[in-house]
């Protein structure tokens, strides 16, 4: 067999011939899922401080958290496919040395531009959440695959959230460079346990990789995430907002034109248009954008000051810590997740999930006065993450070639990422319209906050309704499209 694959070098082979620790590779891979995910939110406590430390406007000091929101977009769907044809192993351990490197930058900056350099560098390391899922794809026998995958894809919400405390105590306590030696040494180690324990990859795609689409990919992305990202301090109705959101919308529909008709593409539009795989795509907007929700208004309502009767006072790191806990819940529901997937199929699980943080939201309305209201509320959505982002590369995986599943992971990231900006963007709005007064404390009005709820709990139940007309495939529930 190994004739056959003229591409794997003698070490690869060598490697290729040693049996597989099939533990050592979940275990891995969920680790490295974890740094890529603790890089979304390494600076999130620093927000209010970056103008201070880094001497800039604080529109200028976000763009430390932007870039990275945008390098993981555009890099995710590019690194699926150089995977799929080159070796998704292989990809892993250049995607963890990008965040060594770009922590080494960040750990050394001290002013603005050096930092975004850094933030991008890591923000690319996401990619390796979708890579892993495909790995355990080709690695993993049938009866153990939808465990590992459901704990690998939990990674992308536990690694944010628990990284959240992690991040506020280092930023609270100790000079805020010390962030990018915790995460040089994280993904350090998860390059050496790659390089050791993965075995390399064999299944791959025929064809070259598309460049020119690749290009199309990124610019067209960069200029949609970036206008939404940005519109609330550019201006919704500015020519730069506008600009970059059209004309970013017309090169993705120029480079759509252009894949349909490559004989190579970076993501086939053809497979990416079933039925399955783009109504997942779309619910997974929906899931992206409500559990964004949570990380942005319940840190704000936990952090803003009582004086206007709204806000409860708490200080950045007990609002981390009140989010921890939907983190923890999703790392626990990932084997229940595969369970029910097994028994009932991904798209039960999947409607499940995004029905419970449509009933967290509703609750949020009601319970907003205490610390412990916000526990459970991050606790419900951490609930319905948990099953949601368990069962959506098993209904990818389900309805694609396995030499496309890298690539078409990474998309339904991208999508993921997408709905984050959008929240991010419309939530902002409505906070930042709707305001109170009171002591000279200005703080979003309670209104306020019960209409973040209300969108969020109506993104869920729009994502209900998508799940509703996935096709029921039994291929799907017993896993039987999946490799022995």
């Amino acid at each position: 067999m190994q004739q056959d694959m003229p591409w794997l070098s003698d070490a690869e082979r060598a490697r290729l011939s040693a049996p597989v620790n099939q533990r050592a590779v979940v275990f891995t891979l969920a680790f490295t899922g974890l740094v890529a995910a603790f890089m979304m939110t390494l600076l999130t406590p620093l927000v209010p401080s970056l103008p201070a430390l880094l001497d800039v406007s604080p529109e200028d000091g976000q763009w430390a958290v932007t870039v990275t929101l945008l390098a993981a977009a555009v890099s995710t769907p590019i690194a699926g496919r150089l995977g799929d044809l080159y070796g998704k192993r292989r990809m892993v351990l250049v995607l963890l040395a990008l965040v060594i490197v770009g922590s080494v930058v960040a750990l050394f900056a001290y002013s603005l531009i050096p930092l975004i350099v850094g933030r991008a560098l890591q923000g690319a390391g996401i990619g390796v959440i979708p890579l892993g899922v495909s790995i355990l794809r080709d690695v993993l026998h049938r009866d153990r695959l939808g465990g590992a995958v459901a704990l690998v894809s939990a990674t992308l919400g536990v690694g944010g959230a628990v990284g959240l405390p992690v991040a506020a105590v280092i930023s609270q306590y100790l000079d805020w460079h010390a962030l990018f030696i915790v995460s040089g040494a994280l993904a350090a180690a998860g390059l050496v346990l790659v390089w050791r324990l993965i075995p390399v990859s064999t299944l791959r795609s025929e064809g070259r990789f598309d460049v020119l689409g690749a290009a199309g990919l990124a610019v067209g992305l960069t200029g949609v995430l970036l206008g939404v990202s940005k519109g609330g301090s550019w201006g919704w109705g500015s020519p730069l907002t506008l600009g970059a959101i059209v004309g970013g919308a017309v090169v993705l529909l120029a480079w759509g034109v252009f894949e349909l008709r490559t004989p190579s593409p970076l993501i086939d539009l053809r497979v990416a248009a079933s039925r399955t795989v783009l109504l997942t795509n779309l619910a997974s907007i929906t899931v992206g954008f409500a559990f964004f929700a949570s990380t942005v208004v319940l840190p704000q309502l936990l952090e803003a000051p009582t004086g206007t009767g709204v806000g409860l006072g708490q200080t950045m790191l007990v609002a981390s810590l009140c989010l921890m806990p939907s983190g923890l819940v999703m790392w626990a529901m990932s084997p229940v997740a595969a369970r029910l997937i097994k028994a009932r199929g991904a798209r039960t699980s999947f409607m499940l999930g995004i029905a419970i943080i449509a009933v967290g939201y509703v609750l949020a309305l009601f319970l907003m006065t205490e610390v412990w209201h916000t526990v459970v509320i991050a606790t419900a959505v951490g609930f319905g993450v948990g099953f949601a982002y368990s069962s959506m590369p098993t209904l990818i995986m389900a309805a694609v070639p396995a030499t496309e599943t890298a690539a078409s992971n990474g998309l339904n990231s991208v999508m993921r990422t997408l709905g984050s900006t959008i929240a991010s963007a419309v939530l902002g709005v409505v906070l930042a319209g709707n305001l109170v007064t009171a002591n000279g404390v200005t703080t979003p009005s309670a209104s306020a906050f019960q209409v973040t709820f209300v969108i969020s709990a109506a993104a869920a139940v729009v994502g209900v309704v998508l799940t509703v007309f996935i096709p029921r495939h039994s291929a799907a529930r017993r896993g039987a499209s999946l490799p022995d």
